[in-house]
């Protein structure tokens, strides 16, 4: 049985971080802003992936699931980048917009394409394992506001990871052809997921405000671990790829990404309705 979805917050998700953190006018450094694109960017982007599903996940249940979790993490996005964006005095919009390419910080994990849906599911169940160890430990942030929107994002992030390892068992332990996808999804998406906790030079900058990403792979290794072996899965063996997103490098796929999400506001700048 799909897991049943739920609705989506929409309040303004910085304005209640900063609300929380008794903060409104909380302004960036450039480092914690820097930090603030990779994850805002790694929200971004999965949740464009996601919308791509809407009208062919499939059932109909799974199309309205797969676009609350696509709306958490647009709201995740929104947080972070309007709060990187007062380093620079540009606005969410400008961010997520009129970027190009090597301007984004978003990890190859979050940048793999949808493929099938076992491929999606796959990414998912990593992303989504990733994302709560890392809001769990960005909660105890010394930043306010970096620590507020953690706060609530765990909630959230908690159901996307139940979400995947749902119809990870579902895959895995269905028919002939859903765990053979299952298997090959997960042997696929396994090459980027070392990228995600590296500890690149910026960390060491950022001592108590971010969460430093090697100290999250043991949570993460014990809940995939624990998900694999209820579905009778190997954890698959391979080379790490190179990464680089954190720093402008990025997978191929990225570019389509950002062609279909940019078009109508590069056609029509400025535009509203």
């Amino acid at each position: 049985m799909t897991p049943a979805p739920r609705g989506s917050v929409t309040v303004d998700e910085l304005e209640l971080a900063a609300e929380l953190s008794g903060d409104a006018d909380a302004t960036a450094t450039p480092e914690v802003a820097e930090y603030a694109l990779w994850l805002g960017d790694d929200a971004l982007i999965l949740s464009q992936q996601l919308g791509a599903w809407i009208a062919r996940a499939p059932e109909l249940e799974e199309d309205v699931a797969l676009a609350n979790i696509a709306l958490d993490l647009l709201g995740h996005a929104r947080s972070l980048l309007r709060y990187a964006g007062t380093a620079s005095g540009r606005g969410e919009d400008d961010l997520a917009y009129f970027r190009d390419e090597s301007e984004f910080r978003s990890s190859w994990l979050f940048e793999q394409p949808n493929g099938d849906f076992a491929q999606t599911i796959a990414r998912q169940l990593a992303a989504s394992a990733y994302l709560f160890e890392l809001y769990s430990a960005l909660r105890h942030s010394t930043d306010p506001t970096l620590a507020a929107i953690a706060e609530k994002a765990l909630k959230e992030v908690d159901y996307h990871r139940d979400h995947a390892v749902q119809w990870t068992l579902r895959l895995a332990c269905g028919t002939d052809e859903s765990r053979r996808r299952m298997i090959r999804a997960v042997r696929d998406v396994r090459p980027y997921v070392d990228e995600l906790f590296r500890d690149e030079p910026l960390i060491d900058e950022l001592e108590g405000i971010a969460a430093r990403p090697s100290t999250l792979r043991a949570g993460f290794d014990a809940a995939i671990d624990a998900v694999f072996a209820e579905a009778a899965l190997e954890p698959p063996d391979g080379a790490d790829s190179a990464g680089g997103g954190r720093r402008g490098s990025h997978f191929s796929a990225l570019g389509h990404v950002l062609a279909e999400m940019q078009v109508l506001a590069r056609q029509h700048p400025g535009a509203t309705w």
